[in-house]
């Protein structure tokens, strides 16, 4: 298995480039980095935090580094255009040498489409959008140019060049839904969801359902996953944990414990753990800390 970082975007700029650095320097896999505005309240609601814009982020992460792949965890369609984040996708290919992974999703964030009057649209409306945008993406990409006319999207002889240093690009998404899968299955090179073992195993079979429904091979998918990583030995915060509202989304417990449970991810087929630094510490030494503890005590089990 391979092991990513993943920044809360409220992190400051800086804080978030030291952290790319010793991410490249150490091995790890990927940083990925959120898209979105602000914080998620569930409703339309603003809450107070400062958010960091991902398509200024990643192209900076880029040019910091070296090694680490770098992508966008994940970019709605239902706020970017296909030909931009083609465009973009590109670009940022060409800063970083080959190492980004455009990783997309058809929007769910309630707040931030209602406070900058962005049409978050009915699920199989907003899944649809999303189907025509990832053809035209992958278009854009691989094509000397794209003709593309659909109910959301006209695009008519369009170039994009540079054409990407990888070829392909690798596109990932996002989801859970059948349909979501299903153009997931057809169209995409990575796939990504949440949750701890159990969560992300019933997510897994849902994507080998939709593979066997349009004759894709699952093992031509790139599988990641993310939980938030609880590292302790006090079992009575563990079992808290565990029963509160994030449980099934978390992996809890002390060293040895997570390398059983990280050990379960492999089993099923996973290829990487992406690790996000929410729950690792206030202070950007104390977050570095937990991961170089992590990489040393439990992800050098897998490698």
């Amino acid at each position: 298995m391979k092991f990513s970082m993943w920044p809360n975007p409220e992190r400051p700029s800086a804080e978030v480039l030291d952290l790319a650095r010793t991410a490249d320097a150490e091995g790890w896999h990927c940083l990925w980095y959120a898209d979105h505005y602000m914080p998620n309240s569930g409703s339309e609601e603003t809450l107070p935090g400062h958010v960091h814009e991902c398509w200024a982020m990643l192209p900076a992460i880029a040019a910091v580094t070296e090694r680490i792949r770098v992508g966008s965890l994940v970019a709605p369609t239902s706020v970017h255009h296909p030909a931009v984040l083609a465009n973009r996708a590109a670009t940022i290919d060409h800063i970083s040498n080959g190492r980004l992974v455009l990783g997309i999703g058809a929007g769910w964030q309630v707040n931030e489409h209602h406070v900058y009057g962005i049409d978050l649209e009915e699920p199989g409306v907003r899944v649809s959008r999303f189907e025509e945008a990832i053809q035209i993406i992958r278009s854009l990409l691989n094509d000397d140019v794209t003709d593309f006319h659909g109910d959301f999207y006209d695009i008519t002889d369009a170039p994009a060049n540079p054409k990407p240093v990888q070829s392909p690009l690798p596109i990932l998404v996002g989801t859970g839904s059948p349909r979501m899968l299903r153009i997931t299955a057809r169209h995409a090179d990575e796939w990504n969801t949440w949750g701890a073992p159990d969560m992300a195993a019933g997510a897994l079979d849902k994507l080998h359902t939709a593979c066997e429904q349009v004759e894709r091979d699952p093992s031509t998918i790139w599988k990641s996953t993310q939980a938030l990583v609880f590292m302790t030995d006090n079992d009575e915060f563990a079992a808290n944990i565990r029963g509160g509202d994030m449980g099934e989304r978390s992996i809890i417990g002390s060293n040895a414990q997570l390398v059983d449970e990280i050990g379960r991810y492999a089993e099923l087929g996973f290829d990487e753990l992406i690790v996000p630094d929410f729950t690792l510490g206030a202070t950007l030494e104390e977050r570095v800390a937990k991961y170089r503890e992590f990489q040393a005590e439990v992800a050098a089990h897998f490698t």
